[in-house]
């Protein structure tokens, strides 16, 4: 019996190594590459250890493309999308989670009914409207003219300012807690956006570090999106910018991989730093 368990512990240990070093080698050959100098890179070598280091690829990045430029779009984008999302997904969870009006289930299957939908589907409706926009980008009081909100922030803030799944998620943990919180603070004569904010909010912590830290990685992370409606290089992300290393008929692996180093500290640290709220997020939601 005990050497049954024992066996089983094994090969549950083998499996657990085997997905890490599955999901670790390409992180750790995307470092090494970035090291490597253009004729290792070409001659297809196998080897993890470069057998010489060099710093060239990393200073190529910055010398062939505006990247911290990059970098402060990136960030904009992913902090404006961490905040939007927070409080507007926070605001609609709760009132899903903890208030009765007329229509709440219906309105809320038609959130998740949006979920289903692929992007890629209102990519153009999206598009159409965002660049008729009256009074933005050069557009008259009738939305023509000019371009709109394309090629500005709002592009990309905007329609993503409060995803179907930041509302789901939040829904999820608010509807877990006492509804007796908000009672005896209506009791007290508080507003219902009072109680919201100085009552349900604080306790909201880990819930919102989990869906903070999913939409810094997804708005980070976002290529085709602002590939569209990006289309100014000053206005260029980081992942946009990184695509000008593929060619058509090449791809400049050395400055690609540094760059794509350099584009991937930000999302690590921060889940780094985060990652004992961001489990207890996932747990309290009931997320699995």
């Amino acid at each position: 019996m005990a050497k049954t368990k024992h066996m089983q512990s094994f090969i549950w240990y083998c499996l657990v190594i085997l997905i890490s070093l599955t999901t670790v080698l390409p992180f750790i050959w995307t470092l090494s590459t970035s090291f490597k100098s253009d004729s290792e890179i070409l001659s297809g070598s196998m080897q993890i250890i470069p057998s010489h280091f060099t710093w060239d690829h990393y200073k190529e990045v910055f010398e062939t493309m505006p990247f911290l430029n990059y970098l402060k779009n990136s960030l904009i984008l992913a902090l404006g999308g961490v905040a939007t999302n927070l409080f507007f997904g926070s605001l609609a969870g709760y009132s899903f989670g903890q208030l009765k009006f007329k229509g709440k289930k219906p309105i809320f299957l038609v959130f998740l009914a949006s979920m289903m939908v692929p992007s890629i589907v209102t990519m153009i409706p999206t598009f159409i409207v965002l660049r008729g926009f009256p009074l933005a980008g050069g557009n008259d009081l009738t939305g023509t003219g000019g371009l709109g909100l394309i090629n500005s922030y709002w592009a990309i803030l905007l329609p993503g300012a409060a995803g179907a799944f930041s509302i789901f998620f939040m829904k999820q943990f608010f509807e877990q807690l006492p509804k007796e919180l908000g009672e005896s603070a209506r009791i007290d004569g508080a507003s219902e956006f009072k109680i919201f904010w100085n009552v349900y909010f604080p306790l909201a912590k880990p819930a919102l570090t989990t869906l903070g830290i999913m939409t810094f990685q997804a708005g980070w992370n976002a290529f085709m999106w602002p590939m569209i409606v990006m289309n100014a290089d000053e206005m260029k992300t980081v992942q946009v910018g990184l695509a000008a290393f593929q060619y058509n008929y090449n791809t400049n692996y050395g400055p690609l991989m540094a760059g794509t180093i350099l584009a991937t500290l930000p999302v690590l640290v921060l889940f780094i730093f985060a990652q004992r709220n961001y489990v207890q997020g996932m747990a309290d939601a009931g997320i699995k």
